[in-house]
């Protein structure tokens, strides 16, 4: 089961990243998805990052630097803990966000024509009951 999930990941993302570079945004990487995706409309700590995109801290805290340079994200002081930055979208980023957002939402839906929609609805089903009980209805 691991070598069909990873390959379904693998094509998703694949096509996702090629959807990405035509609507015209060529400086995001696939890894750039763990900030993106996981990043709250408030902002994050990066230990909430990193756990979220079960990676460790410094590999998400490299993404988070990559898109700072490139205007994506701010590090802010936390309101909570002036010692913690909260990582958070620029306005550039919302934008990417939202378009990301959409492309992932048309993916799904050709996936849906190409693969049948009861198996994508299934598949999604299926991976919102796994992943639950770890992450919550955050997802």
């Amino acid at each position: 089961m691991i070598g069909l999930l990873s390959t379904a990941m693998d094509e998703f993302s694949e096509e996702l990243y090629e959807r990405v570079q035509a609507a015209g945004l060529e400086d995001i990487r696939p890894g750039h998805g763990c900030v993106f995706s996981n990043v709250q409309p408030e902002g994050s700590r990066l230990t909430e990052l990193a756990e979220r995109a079960c990676m460790t801290k410094q590999t998400v805290g490299e993404v988070a630097s990559d898109l700072e340079g490139l205007g994506y994200v701010e590090r802010v002081p936390d309101p909570a803990d002036g010692r913690a930055k909260i990582i958070r979208l620029t306005q550039r980023g919302r934008e990417a966000q939202l378009i990301g957002r959409d492309l992932v939402d048309g993916l799904e839906r050709d996936w849906g024509e190409r693969y049948g929609e009861e198996n994508v609805a299934a598949l999604r089903q299926a991976l919102e009951v796994i992943t639950a009980e770890r992450f919550g209805a955050w997802m």
